[in-house]
């Protein structure tokens, strides 16, 4: 692996360093109040509708602890195999900006709730890196979670949509107290594949162990990225660079590599490198250096001195790991070994909770125990290559898919019981994709239904014999190959609903007699 990263490093440019990456995720809590008040945490609506004294920071008011957005953190730490400490404490995070109207943060800092965990991920090393080509071998990699702990989140200062946006900038203080987990990662990543790669997985096992909703459009995951650079092979760390506010994976793989390419450039011409944030911009794709990073000492941290410690005993652990749904890994283990099904169709369904849930919806149906022979196959089949296909096309999740897994289940039990095949099966698949129809509906409408009734085929196929004499001789002087002519004619004559093996085993019986 060491040798393909270094290839990865020299044809991006980088020469003799390599990169050192570490992330810092902010994940919202799937909460419907606030941490420390009772105000909603519903997103979208209109602005300052969702404050109160308490996520103001007027004087006298004091926060109260939500114990769900506790047990969501909990919960987050262990699906990361994090250490959930019995003893942590929230503290205050001093800096003033405009959407901070406390002028602190209420975070935790030296006790945080959960550490030393990990996140196992699979990436093809060096792919991302401009110009590589070659070795495409998926390796696993683990990646250290330093740290997990609870804070509350700030407001949103709104810089456009304003007549006078141009010299004056709102203020929403609805996110003002929104319940968020910080995850740290360990600086283990060396490229940004393997950065999108730690943010893909973390993702599906919150999503998974229902922690949050990960919407990024909505500002429920939010990823700082650090990043620095060092001489291949060396231990030492580079001077840390932070670029804030990412919102999208695929940006996180742009913006590191921009930012690496411009440290290399400064490490060369010998220029000294400085701690700094920056924002990226990914239509000019570039960055813009925001202001001189601070430092732990210029927040001023201190305990929180409205807020006891938390203690969190090792009977409420265990009774929220038992709660925890199944998680992806686990999952797609299942599916191999329940379903049968090989190592990538069950990487792809256990991609995303609402893609997994629907297969298994799809698998089982409405059928009795035992479930079809070949139905978990065919149902894998399916939606990978005929239902995925049409959402992608239409710009849909499987959660606005247009066919639900009932009616997907079922149109299989049709073709399991032979009464459509598989060409009037994708027909009718399409048709209820772009109609919402039922495949009963479709198939009654459009007289699909599949021919199986053997004396009617045959006597459609010694007609389709009788009415081309000249391929029937040819046939019978060892022209084999005019089978498939034959029964081309008698699927033509019968639109397509002939039953394709009844149709070849009587084509057959008939012209060798």
């Amino acid at each position: 692996m060491a040798g393909t990263l270094d290839k990865a490093a020299t044809l991006a440019g980088l020469g003799p360093y390599e990169m050192v990456i570490g992330l810092e995720v902010h994940v919202q809590l799937k909460t419907a109040s606030k941490i420390f008040c009772g105000c909603s945490t519903r997103f979208g609506d209109p602005p300052n509708t969702h404050s109160c004294p308490v996520c103001l920071g007027l004087p006298g008011a004091l926060p109260v602890l939500n114990r769900k957005a506790v047990e969501l953190a909990v919960r987050a730490a262990l699906a990361l195999h994090c250490e959930v400490q019995g003893y942590s404490r929230f503290a205050r995070k001093n800096y003033f900006y405009p959407d901070l109207p406390k002028g602190y943060q209420i975070s935790q800092y030296e006790l945080p709730l959960a550490r030393r965990g990990w996140l196992e991920i699979e990436v093809v090393p060096g792919a991302g890196a401009p110009g590589l080509g070659g070795d495409r071998e998926e390796v696993r990699k683990r990646i250290g979670i330093t740290r997990l702990h609870l804070e509350e989140d700030a407001g949103k200062s709104l810089h456009e949509g304003f007549p006078d946006s141009d010299t004056k900038s709102y203020i929403d203080f609805n996110r003002c107290g929104v319940p968020l987990v910080e995850i740290v990662s360990e600086p283990d990543m060396r490229t940004p594949e393997e950065a999108y790669a730690y943010l893909t997985k973390l993702k599906q096992v919150l999503e998974y162990a229902e922690v949050s909703d990960c919407n990024m459009e909505e500002g429920s995951l939010r990823c700082d990225a650090n990043l620095s650079l060092r001489l291949k092979g060396s231990e030492g760390l580079g001077v840390k660079q932070e670029i804030k506010n990412l919102n999208s994976f695929r940006y996180v793989k742009q913006a590191l590599w921009e930012k690496a390419k411009d440290l290399k450039a400064k490490l060369d011409a010998g220029e000294p490198i400085a701690l700094s944030t920056s924002t990226y911009d990914p239509s000019a794709r570039r960055l813009v250096e925001m202001r001189v990073k601070e430092e732990a000492h210029d927040y001023r941290y201190f305990p929180e001195p409205d807020l006891l410690p938390l203690m969190v005993g090792e009977s409420w652990r265990e009774e929220i790991l038992r709660a925890m749904p199944e998680l992806p890994d686990a999952k797609k283990a299942r599916f191999m070994e329940m379903y049968g099904l090989n190592d990538y169709d069950a990487e792809v369904l256990t991609g995303s909770r609402a893609l997994a849930d629907y297969f298994e919806a799809v698998v089982k149906g409405d059928a009795p125990a035992p479930m079809p022979s070949g139905r978990a196959k065919a149902a894998a089949n399916w939606i990978q290559t005929e239902l995925l296909g049409l959402l992608r096309e239409a710009g849909k999740e499987i959660s606005d898919s247009p066919i639900s897994a009932a009616a997907l289940a079922e149109l299989l039990t049709f073709v399991e019981k032979g009464t459509l095949s598989g060409k009037m099966a994708k027909e009718v698949f399409a048709r209820m994709f772009s109609s919402g129809e039922r495949a009963p509906t479709i198939i009654e409408r459009e007289g699909m239904t599949q021919i199986s009734d053997a004396a009617a085929i045959e006597r459609i196929c010694r007609e389709v014999i009788a009415a081309h004499p000249a391929q029937y001789a040819e046939y019978k002087s060892g022209k084999s190959v005019l089978l498939a002519f034959f029964i081309g004619q008698v699927m033509r004559a019968t639109r397509g609903q002939a039953n394709p093996q009844l149709v070849n085993e009587t084509l057959k019986k008939l012209l060798q007699a």
